[in-house]
């Protein structure tokens, strides 16, 4: 543990809480690829050989996963300039919190406009939908990072981000 400890830069034990909550986004998103990848064999489900490829698919996938998010880890640590490596891992699940969020609140603000995917062209529809995804996910963004002590990681990452949209005069440095 405590060589754990050193490799995450792991000052206080409350700080355990990302690795562990990263270790539970792993095996699930592990265990929903493998859900799909099993259902491709229909004539397996409900049974107990279902069960068991689902267990080792999520497994294996969760692993690569990791493997994965290490190797961008490495590339970012630099990049972002953050104190310690475990801020990596706090920094990755809010981008996933907020991804997913900003995508599940986008479908009732679409609905709202009297748009659905089934009755609306995909080609007005998307549109649409992705412009009403940025602002809900520029403010949980922020929101999320506070919460998870990265205010200043996504009050600059957000800053610099809306420079380049063309938003320069309004965060001038």
């Amino acid at each position: 543990m405590q060589n754990f400890k050193l490799r995450w830069d792991i000052q206080s034990n409350w700080q355990l809480f990302f690795p562990f909550l990263g270790c539970i986004g792993l095996l699930f998103s592990g265990y929903l690829i493998s859900k799909r990848i099993a259902a491709l064999f229909t004539s397996l489900l409900s049974t107990p050989v279902y069960t068991i490829l689902t267990g080792i698919l999520t497994l294996v996938i969760a692993y690569f996963l990791l493997k994965l998010t290490l190797k961008i880890f490495e590339k970012l640590a630099t990049k972002w300039k953050v104190t310690y490596r475990w801020e990596l891992i706090a920094i990755f699940i809010v981008f996933a919190i907020t991804g997913s969020t900003a995508a599940k609140i986008s479908t009732p603000i679409i609905n709202a406009l009297g748009m659905n995917q089934i009755t609306t062209s995909g080609w007005i529809y998307w549109p649409i939908r992705i412009f009403a995804i940025f602002p809900v996910y520029q403010i949980l963004l922020i929101i999320v990072g506070w919460l998870f002590g990265q205010f200043t990681f996504f009050w600059e990452f957000e800053k610099k981000m809306l420079r380049r949209f063309g938003f320069s005069k309004v965060f001038k440095e």
